[in-house]
């Protein structure tokens, strides 16, 4: 796809001045499943791999499957939401649109939370690998120098992001697959193997509620069939191509999150992990040896680089948006640069935050990513009830299994999930909850004024 031959949007949203240049309509379906699978890393199982094999006493994969269950739930009323509303701000569009632009507020914080930290969390693997390989460099000069190259990329405009996209999902494709074969050799060759053994697990830390904990902390793995949504304004024809997109993601994604882990399992039964956090690589010894774990650590730095791409991409189109609404100071985040256009201010502002990656601890940036990603899923699955069956009045007996029943059932394992997730992370996403209401108190002058908000119907 070529910028010099797409289609730049037909009107500039009301309350946008023209000279602040506007998103381009440059994405179709394929480039949304692949900026979606590249922000959600095929390879992010192995991010967790040793902390949620732990947590659920070896059942990686029953954990995957019972957060699938519940992101195909949201991922559709995602889809209900985008049709609706096919502007940039993800969820908090959507419950902006749905509740009134003070929930609305609220919803864009907690997605914020997820959507700032995953970027950090990137950087932060990508310094930590990088730095297993080349010991002599400093972890930060990797990390630094990322920030740096994804940064430029994400300015120049959101082609250059969708075609990187490409080379980063061939990498991994190839890795995938060459893991995948090594890996049957070793379990074919290792005598009898218990194929069940994944889901039954090694008898530690049994029951379900192990399972529940693990299933809401790999709720991160599953961030990129959301972010597909924060494109909208740079989608064609986004009421058709953005629910299809966001459901082939999280089913995909979900289908090979299950697969690897299942695989993993086989590999190395045992769970015996030299370190928790680098789990993968015992991992990789057993199924490929120096060479497999050298070929992981090339294409898990590439996705990484990769998410933190997409993810840096999303990102600044919320603040994009909540700073075109008035909400976050407009004449910083609310801007389009007319020469790139892609909200560069925002994009730099991004950047400046996941310098935070330096100093930061990767097992609590996991959990916030998590906690913030989990309000955002159940603001949605209630903005369809709230937009669809209370404020459209679609209530026949089709339109209630729609938009009454499917919606609630995602509400509710969204909300069972969040509150599987530990004390300290509730706490810490409290608190964070509790700065932006402060906020929210702030600039309305203790709610006294309306919280700033515009029609963006083109």
């Amino acid at each position: 796809m070529s910028s010099s031959s797409a289609e730049p949007l037909t009107a500039t949203p009301p309350g946008t001045a023209a000279g602040e240049g506007h998103l381009r309509r440059v994405l179709g379906v394929p480039s949304l499943v692949l900026f979606g699978l590249v922000y959600m890393v095929p390879l992010t199982i192995f991010t967790t791999y040793g902390l949620v094999t732990q947590i659920t006493g070896g059942r990686l994969p029953l954990a995957y499957l019972v957060t699938l269950v519940a992101m195909v739930f949201t991922a559709r009323s995602y889809g209900l939401m985008s049709k609706a509303f096919p502007f940039a701000g993800s969820a908090y569009t959507y419950t902006q649109r749905s509740f009134g632009p003070g929930i609305g507020f609220l919803a864009g914080w907690a997605l914020l939370l997820d959507y700032l930290f995953l970027p950090m969390i990137n950087y932060l693997v990508i310094g930590i690998y990088l730095n297993a390989a080349f010991p002599a460099m400093p972890a930060w000069t990797f990390v630094l120098a990322t920030i740096i190259l994804v940064t430029v990329l994400n300015i120049v405009g959101i082609v250059s992001v969708a075609r990187a996209n490409i080379l980063i999902i061939a990498v991994q494709t190839i890795f995938i697959v060459v893991f995948v074969a090594m890996a049957i050799g070793v379990i074919g060759g290792a005598g009898a193997v218990d194929p069940l053994a994944p889901f039954t697990g090694t008898g530690e830390n049994g029951g379900f509620l192990p399972i529940a904990a693990g299933a809401a902390v790999l709720c991160l793995s599953f961030l990129g069939f959301d972010s597909v949504s924060t494109l909208a304004e740079e989608t064609r024809d986004p009421r058709k191509n953005l629910p299809k997109a966001i459901m082939i993601v999280t089913i995909l994604a979900g289908v090979i999150f299950v697969g690897l882990a299942y695989i993993g399992h086989l590999v190395l039964p045992s769970h015996l992990f030299t370190d928790v956090d680098s789990a993968a690589l015992d991992v990789m010894a057993k199924a490929g040896g120096s060479f497999l774990v050298t070929f992981f650590t090339a294409a898990y730095v590439a996705g990484a680089a990769g998410s933190a791409l997409a993810s840096q991409a999303s990102v600044s189109r919320i603040l994009f948006a909540m700073g075109r609404d008035g909400v976050l100071p407009k004449r910083f985040f609310g801007k389009i640069n007319v020469r790139f256009g892609t909200p560069v201010l925002a994009i730099l502002a991004v950047s400046a935050v996941s310098l935070i990656a330096l100093v930061i601890d990767l097992g609590l940036l996991a959990e916030m990513i998590s906690f913030g990603a989990l309000i955002a899923f159940s603001a949605v699955n209630l903005s369809v009830i709230k937009h669809y069956f209370i404020g459209q009045h679609l209530r026949g007996r089709r339109h209630l299994f729609s938009y009454l029943f499917v919606p609630a059932i995602g509400f509710a394992l969204t909300i069972w999930l969040w509150t599987s997730l530990s004390p300290r992370t509730l706490l810490v996403g409290l608190i964070w909850l509790g700065v932006g209401l402060a906020y929210l108190a702030w600039i309305t002058r203790g709610f006294r004024r309306p919280v700033p908000m515009l029609d963006l119907k083109e």
